[in-house]
């Protein structure tokens, strides 16, 4: 059964806690939904599956999943260490308007204003046997809200004055900017240097992993 959306932010809390412990098979039962084996697929089935299960409203529009209270739901799959696997997307960039880009105004900026990360013990083959974890609620402190805008606008500069190339996953301290497509398959319109209007490959916003799994333990953490 597919449960209403949550009236309040302890109300969310509350639902994604008992979550933990569960297996996302279980999970699934419960909500009557079967979750795309594909490899390819299934982190993001996972978060469907979530959403589904805490009363999400949002879906796939461009609001935070549960847009009444202005919180965005995040899976981070992790390893049984405590180690987070991988980045955690956050959006995707404007690469047209970046040289007028700032983080203060920013779609990332808002995307992560309020964020429920719920860590999934992702090391088990057979998808159906992961385990939630215990979820945290999490808003940037002043310190991180400005070591994520130094990293934005460091970023977003460099897209502003075409240096499109030279900007890779290694740029950026916190958040950093990875292809949003597999195999670059679909691209976006950017300008170079010069001037000149061309297609290149779609990019995000991303999380780094050590961020992410530090704030697992302590939301206030800059590490």
């Amino acid at each position: 059964m597919i449960p209403a959306p949550p009236r309040t932010e302890p109300e969310l809390l509350r639902r994604a806690r008992a979550l933990a412990g569960h297996d996302l098979g279980a999970i699934a039962r419960a909500v009557g939904t079967r979750i795309d084996a594909s490899p390819v697929r299934t982190k993001g089935s996972w978060g469907a599956l979530l959403e589904r299960a805490l009363g999400a409203t949002a879906g796939s529009r461009s609001e935070p999943d549960f847009a009444h209270l202005g919180v965005e739901l995040k899976t981070v799959p992790m390893r049984a260490s405590g180690r987070a696997i991988e980045s955690t997307y956050v959006c995707v960039l404007d690469l047209l308007d970046a040289e007028n880009a700032r983080w203060e105004t920013s779609w990332a900026r808002r995307k992560l204003a309020r964020v429920l990360f719920v860590p999934i013990l992702a090391e088990a083959p057979d998808w159906t046997k992961r385990r939630v974890g215990l979820p945290v609620l999490f808003s940037p402190t002043p310190a991180q809200d400005a070591a994520l805008g130094a990293d934005f606008d460091e970023i977003m500069g460099a897209f502003g004055a075409g240096r499109i190339e030279e900007v890779t996953a290694h740029w950026g301290r916190y958040l950093q900017v990875r292809p949003k497509a597999r195999n670059g398959e679909k691209t976006v319109r950017a300008t170079t240097p010069d001037g000149d209007e061309i297609r290149t490959v779609k990019k995000g916003f991303y999380l780094r992993a050590r961020f992410v799994e530090a704030l697992l333990v302590d939301p206030a953490a800059l590490p």
